[in-house]
């Protein structure tokens, strides 16, 4: 793969980086960080990709790796309803209950929604991006959706989802 064809397939991407780098990091100082250093970090090992057809799921796996990178190294994490109160929240207007629901479910639940349900990701792409099996990505999905419905209907879940 060129310089060209690289940028081209990373700019494709940059809405799903965005996405992905906002479910785990919320503030968006460190979302940008985050998209700049897994896009660096890409083209650095670009000769690492097996196979380019699976180019954006590799560089959906760097940007997570980053996220959680910049996340342990920030010690400073702010619960997504302290964030939704802060200035930062300014220029996003959540308006919808979907997107409240959405925001209370808990980060791995909202990554595996945001990745399958926004992004488009098939079950076995996000399962190779988190690392983690495919029948776990199925089963956040599942008890992800069972909290949304509760959360969209008014029910209070009687047990916690884990």
């Amino acid at each position: 793969m060129d310089s060209s064809e690289f940028t081209r397939r990373v700019l494709d991407a940059e809405p799903t980086l965005y996405h992905i780098s906002k479910t785990i990091l919320k503030n968006d100082h460190d979302c940008a960080d985050a998209v700049q250093e897994a896009i660096l970090t890409a083209f650095r090992k670009l000769g690492s990709l097996r196979e380019e057809r699976y180019f954006k799921t590799w560089l959906c796996r760097i940007m997570i790796n980053e996220c959680y990178k910049i996340h342990r190294r920030s010690k400073r994490y702010v619960s997504y309803d302290d964030y939704i109160g802060s200035e930062h929240y300014e220029d996003v207007k959540p308006e919808t209950e979907l997107y409240t629901a959405l925001s209370k479910l808990k980060d791995k639940f909202r990554l595996v929604i945001t990745l399958h349900y926004i992004e488009g990701f098939k079950q076995s792409e996000i399962a190779s991006m988190l690392r983690i099996p495919e029948g776990t990505v199925k089963s956040r999905l599942s008890k992800a959706r069972t909290e949304l419905r509760a959360l969209l209907n008014g029910e209070d879940m009687i047990d916690e989802v884990v």
